[in-house]
C-alpha cells in the first residue's frame, strides 16, 4: 500500500451532514484505556501503539465518532510520523454511514488548523476512497516507506 499526498489547502469546504445522535470530537485523557482497548479488538496492536502515541501529544490528535455513549471509531494523525494521518478505522458494523468521510475530514482540518500545508496517508488501504474524497495521491516509490523494516 502506497503513502498518498493530501493538499491540506484544498479540502473541500462542504460542510457534511452527521447523523443524529453522531459526535465527532478529541478523546481525553481518562478515556485513552477505552479507545485503545477498543482499537484492539477492532483492529490490531500496531493501530494501539500508534493511538497510544496520539494521546502523548498536546493537543491529543486522536478523534473518534461517539454516539449514545458507544466509540463508533477513531482517526489519528502525527501518531507514527509528524505530518501522517492514520491510523484510522470504524466499527465494521457501522460503516456506510458516512463516519470514516467524517473522520478523515475532521482529523484532515485539524492538521490544516495546526499549521500543516500537506498531510500524509501512511500505507494507504483504501486509496480509491482517499483519491475520491480528498484529492489524495500515491506517492511514487513509498512502499513500504517509513514502514521498511518494522517489528512486527
Amino acid at each position: 500500500m502506497p503513502d498518498m499526498l493530501v493538499k491540506l489547502y484544498e479540502l473541500p469546504d462542504a460542510q457534511l451532514a452527521i447523523p443524529d445522535g453522531v459526535t465527532i470530537r478529541r478523546p481525553i485523557a481518562p478515556e485513552k484505556h477505552v479507545v485503545t482497548r477498543w482499537i484492539g479488538e477492532h483492529f490490531n496492536d500496531g493501530w494501539v501503539s500508534e493511538a497510544e502515541a496520539s494521546f502523548a501529544r498536546s493537543p491529543i490528535t486522536c478523534l473518534i465518532a461517539v454516539e449514545n455513549g458507544r466509540l463508533l471509531g477513531f482517526a489519528c494523525y502525527d501518531a507514527t510520523m509528524k505530518g501522517f494521518f492514520g491510523p484510522t478505522g470504524v466499527d465494521a458494523a457501522e460503516r456506510g454511514r458516512g463516519i470514516g468521510k467524517l473522520l478523515l475530514l475532521a482529523a484532515l482540518r485539524a492538521m490544516r488548523d495546526e499549521g500543516y500545508g500537506y498531510a500524509i496517508i501512511g500505507g494507504a488501504g483504501p486509496t480509491a476512497f482517499y483519491e475520491k474524497t480528498v484529492g489524495a495521491a500515491a506517492i511514487p516509490g513509498s512502499e513500504p516507506g517509513v514502514y521498511k523494516g518494522m517489528l512486527r
